[in-house]
């Protein structure tokens, strides 16, 4: 283990927790904490890098002055004029005193991640925080109201890397995709829900790049329902050709837990096992591909009872930790009194987990002609 936890760093800030939008919100604080927790109570937490807060002008280079402007102003309590034209006092971005120190905090974490890897100071990093990938460049959007890690991809590029962005939120990673959608030097591929069913309506295999950027921007928009298996093979079908032909020097996968079946805000049906398998996947094809440089933030995530526990599984995988069967009773009992929620005895799900999906042979059949529909309208790019 000590070799993984010399080449594996880790990220976090108790500043993280000024990003809170409110009680009843579902991006719930707590989910990190409960993280922290359960591998503190296991034995196994390695005291994180606690990284410095970026300053407003940082931000520029991703977003709008005027945008960072009113986020910081209404953050401070000011009123201001038609604030909902920038995404914000809505239900799902209300204004809450603190949220842009918060924000910056957890942006500073991601940053700092990308120039670790920069700097040959680490091979793989956990940030435990950020992964807000639909802020736009003048829009909080979906949750989010600075993109960390559009930030820490533009450090990347600006140290001349070619970098490959992986979303695995349930929810497609729309201003990612935006921000960086003529650029020749980054690859998104974003694996969501269909945004016929979900938020953010976004994520088409029409929607390729543009420009030098054309062809480097997939999206493959899956069935509601899907389980592990399809998901899984929709991710061996492009994930490898797309690195392989792109060649970048480092992935930034955002690692939200949204599309475990238990989520209230989605439909898909991954178990803890498939996150597992997932996570052993891209580090395996972060070795093979990508110079063994891989970024991993946070994101998504909205049950309590699952987010904690596949980020703890990431984690374990990432420090070459033999995942534990049990939940620890102590941290159990503690934890079930804060959310007023029963937790699982185990680490991993118990099967069967949840009733078998009746169009389950129709829905992998869909999705696999996404992943032949997706290749045949790159391939001529990629010759």
């Amino acid at each position: 283990m000590a070799d993984s936890y010399s080449m594996c760093k880790i990220i976090y800030h108790p500043g993280y927790c000024k990003y809170d939008l409110g009680p009843g919100h579902p991006f719930d604080p707590r989910r990190v904490e409960m993280v922290l927790d359960l591998l503190k109570e296991y034995g196994y937490l390695k005291e994180p890098i606690k990284p410095d807060i970026v300053q407003p002008n940082d931000l520029l280079s991703i977003h709008d002055q005027t945008y960072i402007n009113v986020v910081e102003a209404a953050s401070r309590g000011e009123k201001i004029l038609n604030i909902e034209d920038y995404g914000l006092g809505t239900i799902d971005n209300p204004v809450s005193l603190g949220m842009a120190v918060g924000a910056r905090y957890q942006a500073g974490g991601t940053l700092l991640g990308a120039r670790l890897l920069i700097e040959k100071k680490a091979e793989k990093v956990l940030q435990l925080g950020g992964g807000f990938h639909h802020a736009r460049r003048r829009m909080a959007e979906g949750f989010c109201i600075y993109n960390d890690v559009a930030l820490a991809i533009k450090e990347m590029t600006n140290a001349g890397w070619h970098v490959a962005y992986l979303d695995m939120d349930v929810h497609h990673g729309d201003g990612v995709q935006e921000i960086f959608y003529d650029a020749e030097n980054v690859m998104t591929i974003s694996i969501h829900e269909s945004g016929e069913y979900l938020f953010p309506g976004t994520g088409w295999l029409n929607e390729l790049g543009k420009g030098m950027g054309r062809s480097l921007k997939l999206n493959l928009p899956l069935e509601p329902f899907t389980e592990g298996e399809s998901y899984i093979e929709v991710l061996d079908g492009i994930l490898p050709k797309a690195l392989s032909w792109f060649k970048p020097d480092a992935i930034v996968v955002q690692a939200g837990a949204d599309a475990h079946f238990s989520d209230p805000l989605a439909d898909l049906l991954l178990t803890t096992q498939d996150f597992e398998k997932y996570f052993r996947r891209i580090i395996r094809l972060t070795d093979e591909y990508c110079r063994g440089k891989a970024l991993f933030t946070l994101g998504g995530g909205y049950s309590l009872t699952a987010a904690p526990r596949i980020w703890t599984i990431l984690y374990m995988v990432l420090l070459n930790i033999d995942i534990p069967a049990e939940l620890p009773l102590s941290w159990k009992e503690r934890w079930e009194k804060k959310i007023g929620k029963q937790l699982p005895d185990f680490l991993h799900d118990v099967y069967p987990a949840f009733d078998p999906v009746q169009r389950k042979e129709e829905i992998s059949r869909n999705n696999r002609e996404l992943v032949h529909r997706l290749l045949d309208a790159v391939i001529a790019d990629w010759l």
